[in-house]
């Protein structure tokens, strides 16, 4: 964060880029959407080990993601402690029995049906790296003095697609898990109140005999999700 006593409006220069146009343009519009295709939700983890290097460049990518005012409204714990991550499955699973066994209510379980998805949650220890995602509601100068913090949630859910997006790049593939509620996170990974967890991204490699929903696959088309006026 910029120190207090510099909040000042600078001009520098656009950082050099890789600049591409017309066809050119077309071409890697379609190449990253044929990636991004590949990319799918999966609960079946691999044993695999993942370099913790490429849990902190997946990270620093995210957090290259445009936010309000620029301040940056989040905080990432990346865990692969296996006694951690069981405390975190215990705890979720605690949660999930109880919005499955009524809090949910029928509608929403309904909606869950196609998905398969239940109170266990063995992911969270069978994926190598675990990612909780942290909203800070507010934020603090060097001096202890707080500062408000713009348009959270949706900075932070922009940082958590660069994240996915990143991971997916890497060859990793992730599930978004969002016990509720999820309170139980911050005394347990140490975080300070002044920070809400939203998500937690397990992520690894998919084992060889991954599967997943068949309803995952089905996706609105073009039509649906755009109107553009030219």
């Amino acid at each position: 964060m910029i120190p207090k006593d510099s909040l000042k409006y600078e001009a520098v220069p656009l950082p050099e880029r890789d600049l591409i146009s017309g066809t050119d343009s077309l071409t890697a519009a379609q190449h990253f959407l044929t990636t991004m295709k590949t990319r799918h939700t999966v609960r079946d983890f691999s044993s695999t080990p993942v370099d913790p290097q490429v849990i902190e460049i997946c990270i620093t990518t995210a957090g290259r993601a445009p936010s309000g005012a620029n301040h940056q409204p989040w905080h990432f714990v990346a865990i692969s402690d296996p006694a951690i991550k069981q405390q975190i499955r215990q705890a979720a699973e605690k949660e999930e029995r109880n919005f499955y066994g009524g809090t949910a209510g029928d509608e929403w379980i309904k909606a869950l049906e196609p998905i398969g998805t239940g109170p266990d949650k063995p992911h969270l220890e069978t994926a190598p790296w675990l990612i909780v995602v942290f909203a800070q509601r507010w934020g603090e100068f060097d001096n202890g003095s707080r500062y408000k913090n713009y348009y959270v949630p949706e900075s932070v859910g922009l940082a958590a697609g660069f994240l996915i997006t990143a991971l997916h790049m890497a060859g990793l593939s992730s599930l978004i898990h969002t016990p509720n509620p999820m309170k139980f996170l911050n005394p347990l990974l140490n975080r300070p109140a002044s920070e809400k967890p939203v998500m937690i991204v397990a992520t690894g490699h998919a084992c060889t005999d991954a599967t997943i929903p068949k309803a995952a696959t089905i996706k609105k088309p073009l039509t649906q999700i755009l109107t553009m006026l030219r």
